[in-house]
């Protein structure tokens, strides 16, 4: 069976950074094959992992549209050829596979891509040890029930009040829809002057007092991190001795619950 991370928060927070460096921690410590899943129309978990996400769930939603319509699907239903060309949309690599969910490339809504999405994760998630899904800012694709059920549930937030206040309403919206998760967690990321003893770590553990959800801690703010960002460099390339990258393996030996053997390959 599947351990599946689902990631969220609003926009901007750093959900795709935890996402990718989740998905390389879980390849490096051997816990994959991983299924890295890009549920925001605004594809960005592609460029962090390296890899480019040319076709994605809502392109080939109008493609199977399109030939469906022209009569071109040689005799295959709308949903059977939508469920094909969404697995061509399966980008292969080193240690992991990547969907993206994308937009459509016409108007209308998701329900096509969504069902496809949610069909193709049931069929492809018991092919792998672990499944990342960077989901879109907010909680639209877990509403949606794209994800069923997932391992961890974890909150992505912004170190100030206001960052905090809105990932606590996220997780009482989550409640609210009755979403399925054996555990929560919430992460401040780019935390200032260190993460250990930082106040803005220790509010947010007030904040969500009473509740399930654990505080898993915080991400540093980091140069080389900043620098990644400006110049497209895949997470992949993050040195191992980045106090982020250290940060991040922590929580997610935490949430895995085991320690981590011994890396397949070492760090750049």
């Amino acid at each position: 069976m599947s351990w599946t991370l689902a990631i969220t928060g609003k926009g901007g927070v750093g959900k795709s950074t935890l996402a990718a460096l989740a998905v390389r921690w879980l390849v490096e410590r051997q816990r994959g094959p991983v299924l890295a899943v890009d549920a925001d129309p605004n594809t960005s978990l592609d460029a962090l992992l390296g890899v480019k996400a040319g076709c994605t769930v809502g392109g080939v939603r109008e493609e199977a549209k399109r030939l469906a319509q022209n009569d071109s699907a040689g005799g295959m239903g709308k949903q059977e050829l939508l469920d094909l060309k969404t697995q061509e949309a399966l980008i292969e690599a080193d240690g992991f596979d990547l969907i993206a969910m994308g937009r459509p490339e016409g108007p209308g809504c998701y329900c096509y891509a969504n069902n496809a999405l949610r069909a193709v994760l049931g069929r492809l998630a018991a092919h792998y040890a672990s499944v990342v899904i960077d989901n879109e800012a907010g909680l639209e694709n877990l509403s949606r029930r794209t994800v069923q059920k997932t391992d961890w549930l974890v909150f992505v937030a912004e170190p100030s009040l206001r960052g905090l206040t809105t990932a606590r309403k996220l997780y009482d919206l989550a409640l609210e829809m009755k979403i399925e998760a054996a555990a929560f967690g919430v992460v401040v990321n780019r935390v200032r002057g260190g993460t250990g003893a930082s106040p803005v770590v220790a509010r947010a553990r007030e904040l969500f007092a009473g509740t399930p959800v654990q505080c898993l801690g915080g991400l540093p703010e980091d140069a080389e991190l900043l620098a990644h960002s400006e110049t497209a460099e895949p997470i992949m390339s993050l040195s191992s001795s980045n106090p982020v990258w250290h940060e991040a393996g922590e929580m997610l030996r935490r949430m895995t619950g085991k320690e981590a053997p011994v890396p397949v390959f070492p760090n750049p």
